[in-house]
């Protein structure tokens, strides 16, 4: 097992649910995804461009893009919270994830995710 998968496996209920099922969806879209360990939390790549990290912090777990930049759809659903590149959504309960929302603003970077993130 990966430290990624370690990382999610060792999180208390609800989170881990969460970032299980979270898991599962970016693999559906990105089907050639690699999950790695960096800056101490899951970092999903396609090849060498970063798709997305999984974060939980306090009470919820956090879904962080680069490529939100281009993004001209989904903005409205996701947090900046003083950040300059990244923009994330929120979770606080499974119920709370939205899939096909979720599923689109995958599709969304996938559009993006070969472009550079600050231009």
């Amino acid at each position: 097992m990966n430290p990624a998968e370690v990382y999610i496996l060792k999180q208390p209920e609800p989170y881990k649910s969460m970032l299980l099922h979270l898991q599962i969806l970016i693999e559906h879209v990105f089907s050639d995804a690699e999950m790695q360990y960096k800056w101490k939390i899951p970092v999903y790549y396609s090849g060498k461009r970063p798709i997305c990290y999984l974060n939980q912090s306090k009470d919820y777990v956090d879904v962080g893009f680069w490529h939100t930049k281009h993004f001209t759809k989904y903005t409205e659903h996701m947090v900046t919270e003083k950040r300059k590149l990244v923009k994330s959504m929120r979770y606080k309960s499974l119920e709370a994830i939205d899939d096909a929302l979720f599923i689109n603003i995958l599709k969304e970077v996938a559009k993006y995710h070969t472009t550079s993130f600050t231009k």
